[in-house]
């Protein structure tokens, strides 16, 4: 038997990974062999992970705690499922999943189950992704229905812009003379001044 790997995976920095690393604990893993990302799992361009990759070798085994920690696409974590296995000798681990074990069943009909569920969870993975974005869409699309502002809140206007705005609309000042009064670029008044306008219609 090769050496063991564990391989863990969070989506920002913010998250903790202390969950995955108990499900790994007493699995006799080395610690240089313990491999951490903290970014998206929407492709496999990951340094940590790529960095694993290149030192498994054939008759090692890898861990992960869940197939959605390996990745979130469907179609790569297949492919990623067939280089290691096949073209790199790897065996693999879901701690989640115990029929995604490629150390048993190596004849024809323990690796036909073992394809499906993989085939199956890596649906599964993608899907959700798929559901986070249309519910992150929606949510979006109801809070400005509902007339709730996103994103930075709109620095306040300066002092007597409304009386600096009709000067500049009679041709009393130009552009640049008003967003000096104003205290902001001239780009900055503009856009300003129409968003001002828009909301008194």
């Amino acid at each position: 038997m090769g050496n063991i790997y564990g391989y863990i995976r969070v989506s920002t920095k913010e998250q903790n990974e202390e969950r995955q690393v108990l499900a790994l604990k007493g699995l006799q893993i080395k610690e240089e062999n313990l491999f951490v990302d903290k970014q998206s799992g929407k492709d496999f361009h990951r340094p940590q992970y790529e960095r694993m990759v290149r030192q498994l070798k054939k008759d090692d085994l890898l861990y992960v705690k869940s197939i959605d920690r390996l990745g979130r696409s469907y179609g790569d974590i297949l492919e990623q499922w067939r280089i290691l296995t096949k073209e790199k000798g790897v065996d693999i681990v879901v701690l989640d999943m115990p029929l995604l074990d490629t150390r048993w069943g190596k004849d024809l009909m323990g690796t036909f189950l073992s394809d499906i569920v993989l085939q199956i969870l890596s649906f599964v993975a993608e899907n959700e992704r798929v559901n986070i974005r249309q519910r992150q869409a929606e949510g979006i699309a109801a809070a400005k229905a509902r007339g709730v502002h996103l994103g930075r809140p709109a620095t306040p206007l300066p002092p007597g812009f409304e009386e600096v705005l009709g000067k500049w609309k009679k041709g009393e000042i130009t552009g640049t003379q008003a967003a000096k009064i104003c205290k902001m670029p001239l780009s900055t008044f503009r856009y300003r001044a129409e968003y001002w306008e828009r909301g008194k219609k």
